[in-house]
């Protein structure tokens, strides 16, 4: 307590003394017993107040020793099972030194690609991230002195180069070096980038990479495979400065299903690990081709060039019909265009507008507006109006596609004899209209959305003369064929409305990361996450059937597939008490990233532990770690002390004493008649 305090609580002593002498003795000329007694209630009060005021308080001081952790952190990844005994042995060491012990508080972790409570070591897990453990034990140990044993061989599978790490002031990082550290000669296939998917009679590229690790220069045979079938061969030649090979083909998909794909390098001599020697993947080809109907009862070279750029695209095929074409062709199309429709075109149009089929509606000359306006076609054109001369002005706010590519510079004008439109659905203005160098903020050419079917109107013929001019202004027709392929595109596509979503891969690369998810919706769209969703897998060899829930997660629904073995898979989704379902093919390929190293990485493990201001050991340099975290300096108990402020009084108490002391005052006085 300090003297100031002390001071206080003289003084309010002495003054509470002289309030109840001057009250009681110096003003009371009988003394008798009540008198003192009343004169002590009353200085017990007024003291106790004072009391109050001063809040006297004193310190205490506490002390505790506070040991620096130990954290060891053991790679349980499937690359370290070949030295699973060595690294238990190494743990069992450490902990059972008395002086580690006495010296620290020890703590244990395992990870794989997440940092784990140590349990117990399975060596099963599929990937290492090395840096993502590292991080989290920076986080939980923050503010505390850390010392933290990395036990690994060094080879990271994913996440950011652990190297790099950067750890607190407080904290650092001894990696001891598992496996075998040689550098022995080894040739390894890369990952395979391609498409997810293919068009039938089309060609997907196809990219992957050969390394090699080496002294001695070496040649070897690359070969891709395309369901056994050899697609490409080559050799390259590799040495220590020229290590890596890049390879890029085109394959050619002629038939359609799911093709397994093979990229394999050939082994090299007295090569240890050909497990990395080979990669798989899968791609799907489809046939899509999209079959459209362009309608047209005249001849007119706009057929030629509307033909001629749709097909530009390989997936397309144009079909020239009349307007009396029978029902059985139509049923065959995807896409119907409209050519300068007449009456004679009514029975085409009530077909399309059966199936709410989307279509493409160009007018002209020869058009019949009083035909197209009793159509019921969401818009009404005035005609009676002469023949005139319509240029394109783009609109670049239109935002069902990109059309910015699209250049119009000379391009001759079309001819029209359209009156004013009115549009009577949702739609967005593609180009709009020029006549006579005026903006006459009409719609020349429109994208209609009615009823979920998407429209698109050009109200002017001789688009012929705009494909030649894109000729002249390139030298190529392809300003033009894509102006018109991105329209067909937007006009063959459709959102996809139903109410059970599957999204998953076509091939994974090992079963660690096999997960497929669904989504599903009531009638009202909405996500039902009350829905019992189930997946029922087949093996395609072994015929063996599988069921599984899918387990909810946020705003979805997920399978973990994990514990499928290598092959070839079906699959049916389906909802509980609905008739949704819906089927897809996977394959899982024989392969582990963790078997694609041949050595240990000391080179990066080291480097850690310099920046983190620790060492690195090797198995047979145990005792020597122990020894260094023994002797130094930087890693002592040190001493805390907490300084814990009370006070003095029991302020619950006091009070009491207060109130009671007021109290019997006034209480005896009343009953002796002395108020």
């Amino acid at each position: 307590m300090e003297s100031i305090t002390v001071l206080y609580i003289i003084l309010a002593a002495i003054v509470a003394l002289g309030i109840v002498v001057f009250q009681y003795i110096y003003k009371q000329k009988a003394k008798s017993k009540i008198h003192w007694l009343l004169a002590f209630l009353r200085f017990t009060g007024i003291f106790g107040l004072l009391l109050l005021l001063i809040n006297p308080q004193f310190s205490q001081k506490s002390y505790t020793l506070e040991k620096p952790n130990l954290v060891i952190l053991a790679d349980n990844s499937t690359s370290i099972a070949e030295n699973g005994t060595q690294l238990s042995e190494i743990i069992s060491e450490i902990k059972s030194s008395d002086n580690i012990s006495d010296r620290f508080k020890i703590a244990d972790y395992s990870f794989g690609a997440e940092l784990q409570i140590f349990d117990s070591l399975s060596f099963l897990e599929k990937n290492t991230n090395i840096y993502k453990s590292l991080s989290s034990l920076k986080d939980v140990y923050a503010r505390e002195q850390t010392v933290t044993i990395l036990l690994s061989d060094g080879n990271q599978t994913i996440g950011q180069d652990y190297s790099y790490f950067k750890s607190n002031q407080n904290n650092s990082v001894y990696t001891v070096v598992l496996g075998d550290t040689t550098k022995y000669k080894d040739i390894s296939v890369g990952s395979i980038q391609t498409n997810k998917y293919a068009f039938l009679k089309n060609k997907f590229p196809l990219e992957t990479y050969v390394s090699y690790q080496g002294n001695t220069a070496v040649s070897a045979t690359v070969s891709i495979k395309m369901n056994s079938k050899v697609v490409h061969k080559e050799n390259v030649k590799l040495n220590s400065q020229n290590n890596y090979k890049p390879i890029s083909i085109e394959v050619e998909a002629n038939a359609v299903g799911i093709k397994n794909l093979v990229v394999e390098v050939s082994q090299l001599p007295e090569e240890r690990n050909i497990k990395n020697n080979k990669r798989t993947t899968s791609i799907e080809v489809i046939d899509e081709k999209t079959k459209i109907a362009l309608i047209a009862d005249i001849l007119h070279p706009d057929l030629g060039a509307l033909k001629k750029a749709i097909e530009s695209n390989e997936q397309r095929e144009v079909s020239i019909l009349k307007s009396n074409a029978a029902k059985s062709i139509l049923e065959e199309n995807d896409l119907f265009i409209f050519y300068q429709p007449t009456a004679r075109f009514k029975n085409s149009f009530d077909y399309a507008k059966s199936k709410n089929v989307n279509t493409f509606i160009i007018t002209g000359t020869q058009t019949d507006y009083s035909f197209l306006n009793n159509a019921n076609l969401a818009f009404e054109i005035e005609n009676g109006y002469p023949e005139q001369e319509v240029f394109g002005l783009l609109n670049n706010g239109f935002t069902k596609y990109d059309i910015t590519d699209f250049d119009l510079t000379d391009f001759p004008p079309l001819v029209s004899d359209a009156g004013p439109i009115l549009i009577t659905s949702q739609y967005e203005t593609l180009l709009g209209t020029q006549i006579k160098g005026l903006d006459v903020q009409q719609p020349l050419m429109a994208a209609i959305e009615r009823n979920a079917s998407k429209h698109a109107l050009l109200m002017g013929e001789n688009l012929w003369k705009w494909r030649v001019q894109t000729f002249r202004n390139t030298n190529e027709f392809v300003n033009f064929d894509e102006f018109i392929g991105n329209l067909i595109r937007y006009l063959t596509s459709s959102k996809n409305k139903s109410r059970l979503n599957v999204d998953y891969e076509k091939v994974y690369e090992g079963s660690s990361n096999t997960v497929i998810t669904a989504t599903y919706f009531d009638e009202a769209f909405l996500f039902d996450p009350n829905a019992k969703v189930k997946i029922k897998v087949t093996n395609t060899e072994t015929k063996k059937v599988q069921t599984y829930p899918m387990s909810l997660k946020n705003g979805y629904f997920e399978a973990d597939l994990s514990n499928l073995i290598t092959g070839e898979y079906e699959f049916v989704v389906s909802v509980e008490k609905e008739s949704k379902v819906e089927t897809g093919k996977f394959v899982i390929s024989e392969f582990d990233m963790e078997n694609q190293f041949v050595s240990s990485d000391n080179v990066k493990l080291e480097k850690l532990a310099v920046n983190s201001r620790g060492k690195m050991f090797y198995p047979s340099q145990i005792e020597e770690l122990l020894t260094d975290l023994k002797e130094n300096d930087a890693y002592v108990p040190t001493e805390k002390s907490t300084e814990n402020i009370v006070s003095l009084i029991d302020f619950r108490m006091l009070l009491a004493i207060i109130v009671f002391a007021f109290g019997a005052e006034w209480f005896i006085r009343k009953y002796n008649g002395l108020i």
